[in-house]
């Protein structure tokens, strides 16, 4: 299998690093295009007013080709222009932090294996709940990479990602538990401080308040410690209210 590896983390990201390290342990063939810096949070932003250069980046064990730009940005070039052949699959992560309820919107893991599932690629984001970076990612990195060669790809429907979430800690024992994303929203705080010249700035934090969470979703599974694998769609079109519309009188009268 011959897979398209990218995250939003950087190319010098543990994560990435697992990730490629589990899919060449499995024999699997690998093309990393990843950020050279950290992309957090663009969700699936695209540089069109610049150029994107990049860095070959050669090191024992690893080979991966640094972008100035975006997740976005990486898998359409490692589409487009940088993988030799066109990959079997677009993987994205291990990201620092958990993407699961309001994160996959804005996330740049999960905008990264979108851009591969736009392109009819199957892919898969990863991410792990934890953001210190100091866990030891082996494990999870080889569960991900037999996972995703248990799955029957063809089964499902085209233009798809699975979004691949693991509790914060060592790797669970357990099923995968598949299940719908959370739709509870963040509570959005920016605190305010000042800069040493007097002038304010915001500084956003917040949180997922408890009670908004559905039992049984993502965000709800991750936090009780399972594994959790969602399948998301991008199709934006909304059923319930093209129907509603297509009942209304909305023509100007005359």
């Amino acid at each position: 299998m011959h897979v398209l590896l990218s995250n939003d983390d950087g190319i010098m990201a543990p994560g990435l690093r697992a990730l490629y390290a589990a899919l060449v342990e499995a024999g699997h063939t690998v093309t990393a295009v990843a950020p050279l810096r950290q992309q957090s949070g663009v969700g699936h932003s695209l540089t069109v007013f610049e150029p994107l250069r990049t860095r070959l980046i050669e090191e024992p064990g690893f080979s991966g080709i640094g972008v100035h730009g975006t997740p976005t940005d990486c898998v359409k070039l490692g589409l487009g222009a940088l993988s030799e052949r066109r990959p079997d699959l677009v993987m994205a992560g291990i990201n620092l932090g958990p993407n699961v309820g309001p994160d996959i919107f804005y996330s740049g893991t999960v905008g990264a294996a979108a851009e591969g599932a736009h392109d009819g690629v199957p892919s898969m984001a990863i991410s792990h709940a934890d953001h210190s970076g100091r866990q030891d990612l082996t494990a999870h990195a080889r569960h991900a990479v037999a996972l995703a060669e248990r799955i029957d790809w063809k089964k499902l429907p085209p233009r798809r990602v699975l979004n691949l979430n693991y509790p914060a800690g060592d790797l669970p024992a357990g099923e995968v538990r598949v299940c719908a994303q959370s739709d509870a929203v963040w509570r959005n705080i920016y605190a305010r401080r000042e800069d040493p010249r007097g002038d304010p700035y915001w500084w956003l934090t917040g949180d997922v308040p408890q009670e908004s969470i559905r039992p049984g979703t993502d965000k709800d599974l991750l936090l009780a410690g399972h594994v959790t694998l969602t399948p998301l769609r991008f199709e934006y079109t909304d059923d319930a209210a093209l129907a509603a519309l297509s009942g209304m009188e909305l023509s100007p009268r005359g």
